[in-house]
């Protein structure tokens, strides 16, 4: 193809010429050897180039804006210290193939940039070229994401890439709840990288294209109208059209023309749809009725006194350039003008740096005999590397803005408008920035606030959309190709209550059946399916491989008895859970019939000992508090401890004869009260429980004492409850039992191990509770050791996954969900009411925090009696006195004879040896008045005796 092209166009060229291009565009190095021409540091006028296509919309104004940014630069001397700017402006014609031919002529002009193409499909090519005479192309309308810095270091993209309007495309998806789109594009290396672009954006926010509507470069209206018939074939109505603005015209005229723009579509088109509501000629009343309620992005470039400038002289350049008046100032325009004036700093400051305009010739070139071609004229520009450093370094602010580039060589904060076409024109209902997602105020009052892309800060003005509805689209439908939703259905050979196959007929009934239809004629739109039997109806079918065959695409959902596990998820959407339901196990129970030490069952052996050792000790801490105050608690030893047993048992019942007076005996006394009342209530209704409720035992309690043992366990064949027990619990296979069917349960378990059966079962809850509602022999043992739910399945990312849950809530909310549940399995239950299995004893860890805190009232209490003893004790003998005693032992005898003293005797005698002392004081006064030691010391004599004797 490219050879009959290039034929058709220069019919001169030769085999070499190809050859040649070939080399010049795989070329990466870099050789140079001589100097072809050397400037001055400073010439009076450099050579850049300018490309554009002249017969486009965006060619046209970019034109106008580039030549009046030249003309601006070149009439202010001090942007460039006097040399002027010249630029040679070629049209590319929108021909790859005349783009490089025009590439090429540029570079026989020793040019130092050249500002262009338009085109991102001229620009892959040309950046060839550019790299390989390292020559700067400065491009401000190619967005093609994969122009990237890396593979062409001498492309330079001075307006927003596409990779930054797909995110907000992205978002815009997201913040509406859509999970699918469909692409329509022109299938060159705009449209599909651009569309590669807006893939990764949708898979960062678990989104998706549905389906690519590609179309050639030169497609016609049939094209479009063959493309547009198989979009609306498909179920998304999410449509997103990048493609060129002529193209996207008929685009949009076909789609209405199908019936496509109405009710229930949602059209987002790139910026190309702004750029022709913007520069291009007034659209008419059937154009207008075409783009009604699309949805478009403009870049947003802020108000500025600059920007104002400019665009008051818009109109007096388009008439100075011979444009007619529909020619209109587009946000293009904006970026030619600044890039003109981004490469005029770049070569002021490559001058300050010592550059200059040197080109040196490229050996390779050189060497090739060219012919009429004359490849050796083009020169590598020495200071390209310098200059397009220089480029990428620049801050300046223009008329888009302040105008910086990253680290990436991607402009800084691009921002863009949010634009409905409504009516006659269009409207702004937001805007979306990478600094903050999208917004109703502009980015740029919202720089000096934290970055916030959260969900719940995303937000945008009401849209009215096609059909000139204002409610959001649910951008999805049933695919319009005749097809019903093929439904897999368990077909169950046992608990046909949930799920059952009606003979004779293609049909099913059950409590999951009557759920689903209930949910689905919730819904707000008709949903044509067909339930399709899975399973022979003799075994149960594995719900796992129901699950897989939606993936492989057998079928569209499955519904039923399908329990939601996590190997599932993987495969599958489910919705809400409709049902809990656990695996528990089911096991014989026999009755437990009461005996003559029943009141013993309440309490646990090591429950009554601590029981009875505190009664005592309580006693005993009574008495020790008590015994010097009270005369209850005095006496002889016989009747002190029969005062203590009693005392301390009798508390049980709170009828002590005796009474408490000291304050620490009644705080004591106040707690173990608590206590007992404590410990009596959970006895008393322990042993209620045990002599009124009848009472069922079982060697198994659980799963752990299952797992324990080496007993077989039945499990329901199909369910997943096998894999479980194998790969959770590491259960031997050879100890389970496949069982189909509920009879097969009980004669298992009642057969036991003994005799080929089973020890338990393990099911689902839901099943299990069924099979117990008549068979009373039989328990639930144990809690709920998994936490499961049964749920319907979708496809991956389905839609209608999430609208089915939305319906079951609504069933739960409102009491229906459990009107079906009571309707099918609230059958006739057993008369086991009144049954349990065997009571749990009171443990002693349950009482463990009142035994301590009465333990540790006693401890308190003992503690600050005895201190308060001790210096009792030394306050009524003091040291001369004690010292009197020789033996430890004797000592200890004084301390204890007055401890067992009643207190008043104490109190009785001190007070009398304070009236001894005093009379001791006045006979030594008397006798010092007197002179005489003799009868003093006699009457004092006579004091002690008469002291001792009173004792």
């Amino acid at each position: 193809m490219f050879l009959s092209r290039l034929h058709i166009f220069v019919p001169k060229f030769t085999m070499r010429l190809f050859w040649t291009l070939i080399l010049v565009v795989l070329y990466n190095g870099c050789s140079s050897e001589g100097v072809n021409s050397t400037l001055s540091a400073r010439p009076k006028v450099v050579n850049i180039g300018c490309m554009v296509s002249f017969n486009t919309l965006v060619g046209k104004v970019t034109k106008v804006a580039a030549e009046a940014a030249v003309e601006d630069i070149n009439s202010n001397p001090d942007v460039l210290g006097g040399t002027k700017l010249n630029m040679i402006t070629l049209d590319s014609n929108a021909s790859g193939f005349l783009g490089i031919v025009e590439a090429i002529r540029f570079m026989e002009t020793d040019t130092m940039a050249i500002v262009g193409p338009q085109s991102s499909v001229i620009a892959h090519v040309v950046s060839n070229i550019a790299n390989e005479l390292q020559v700067p192309l400065l491009s401000f309308a190619a967005t093609d994401p994969s122009l990237s810095s890396l593979q062409y270091p001498f492309f330079v993209r001075t307006s927003p890439s596409d990779k930054f309007q797909m995110e907000a495309i992205a978002e815009m998806v997201e913040y509406y709840e859509w999970r699918e789109v469909i692409a329509i594009y022109i299938d060159d290396d705009f449209g599909r990288n651009g569309i590669a672009a807006l893939a990764d954006q949708l898979a960062k926010r678990r989104c998706s294209i549905s389906y690519k509507a590609a179309m050639k470069p030169g497609a016609t209206l049939d094209d479009a109208r063959d493309a547009l018939v198989q979009v609306a074939l498909r179920e998304s109505r999410i449509m997103v059209v990048h493609t060129y603005p002529t193209k996207g015209l008929e685009i949009f005229s076909m789609a209405r023309y199908l019936g496509m723009i109405d009710k229930g579509y949602v059209w987002i088109a790139t910026n190309w749809l702004s750029t022709i509501l913007d520069a291009g000629s007034p659209l008419s009343s059937d154009e207008k009725e075409n783009l009604e309620g699309a949805i478009t992005l403009r870049i947003h470039t802020p108000g500025s006194e600059l920007k104002q400038k400019f665009v008051s002289r818009w109109s007096n350049l388009t008439r100075k350039a011979g444009l007619t008046g529909s020619s209109r100032m587009s946000t293009y325009a904006l970026y030619a003008y600044d890039t003109v004036w981004l490469l005029a700093r770049a070569i002021n400051e490559f001058f300050n740096q010592g550059g200059k305009v040197s080109f040196s010739k490229d050996p390779r070139l050189t060497e090739l005999n060219s012919g009429s071609m004359n490849l050796d004229s083009m020169s590598i520009f020495d200071g390209g590397k310098l200059l397009r450093d220089n480029i990428f370094k620049v801050n300046m602010t223009g008329v888009t803005g302040p105008f910086s580039f990253t680290s990436e060589k991607e402009l800084f904060r691009p921002t863009f408008e949010v634009i409905n076409v409504v009516g006659t024109g269009f409207r702004k209902v937001g805007y979306w920035s990478e600094y903050s997602g999208l917004s109703i105020v502009p980015p740029e009052t919202l720089y000096s606030k934290p970055p916030n892309c959260s969900s719940s800060n995303q937000q945008l003005h009401s849209i009215i959309w096609p059909g000139q509805i204002t409610e959001k689209p649910r951008g999805w439908v049933f695919p319009n190709n005749g097809r019903q939703l093929k439904i897999g259905v368990p077909n169950r050979a046992s608990f046909r209550e949930f799920v059952g196959k009606v003979p004779g007929i293609d049909s099913f009934r059950g409590y999951c059946i009557e759920v689903f239809t209930t949910a689905i004629d919730l819904l707000p739109y008709a949903v044509p399916y067909k339930l399709v039997a899975f399973g022979d109806g003799h075994n149960n079918p594995d719900d796992t491989e129901l699950i897989r065959l939606i993936t492989a695409g057998v079928y569209d959902a499955a519904i039923g008895d399908i329990a939601i596990t996590t190997n599932r998820t993987k495969m599958v959407d489910f919705t809400q859970p409709y049902i809990e339901s656990g695996l528990v196990v089911v096991a014989p129970v026999k009755e437990q019939n009461s005996n003559a030490w029943a009141f013993l069952s309440p309490f646990t052996p090591k429950m009554w000992c601590v029981t009875g050792v505190f009664f005592l000790i309580v006693g005993t801490v009574i008495w020790i508090l008590e015994h010097r105050l009270n005369d209850d608690f005095r006496g002889p030893p016989s009747k002190q401890i029969v005062t203590v047993l009693w005392f301390s048992f009798s508390t049980l019942f709170t009828a002590q004869r005796e009474n408490t007076v000291s304050t620490f005996g009644r705080i004591v006394l106040l707690i173990w009260l608590f206590v007992v009342l404590i410990i009596n209530s959970s006895y008393t209704a322990s042993l209620t429980s045990i002599l009124t409720v009848q009472k069922l035992s079982s060697p198994i309690t659980g799963i752990e004492s299952l797992v324990n043992t080496k007993e077989p366990i039945g499990y329901q064949w199909g369910s997943f409850a096998r894999n479980y027990l194998i790969q959770e619990l590491r259960i031997d296979e050879s100890r389970l039992v496949p069982l189909n069917l509920p009879e097969d349960y009980a004669k298992a378990l009642k057969d036991g191990p003994s005799r080929g059966g089973v020890a338990a079962v393990v099911d689902e809850r839901a099943y299990m509770e069924l099979f117990l509602s008549s068979r009373c022999q039989f328990s639930i043992l144990g809690q709920e050791f998994t936490k499961n739910g049964w749920g319907f399945a979708f496809p991956r990312d389905s839609p209608l996954a999430v609208d089915m849950s939305t319906a079951i809530l609504k069933l739960s909310e409102n009491g229906e969900l459990q009107r079906i549940h009571d309707k099918w399995l609230s059958g006739i239950a057993c008369t086991s009411q009144n049954t349990k299995l065997e009571v749990d004893r009171l443990q002693l860890k349950s009482f463990s925090g009142l035994f301590f805190l009465c333990g540790l009232a006693c401890f308190l209490a003992l503690l600050i009696y005895f201190v308060m003893l001790a210096c009792q004790y030394c306050q009524y003998y003091p040291n001369s006195e004690v010292a009197s005693e020789s033996s430890r032992s004797g000592r200890l005898q004084t301390f204890l004879s007055f401890a067992d003293e009643k207190e008043e005797s104490v109190r009785s005698r001190s007070k009398r040896r304070q009236l001894e002392v005093t009379s001791v004081r006045s006979i030594d006064q008397d006798a010092s008045v007197n002179g005489s030691r003799t009868d003093r010391s006699e009457i004092y004599s006579n004091r002690v005796v008469s002291f001792g004797e009173s004792v």
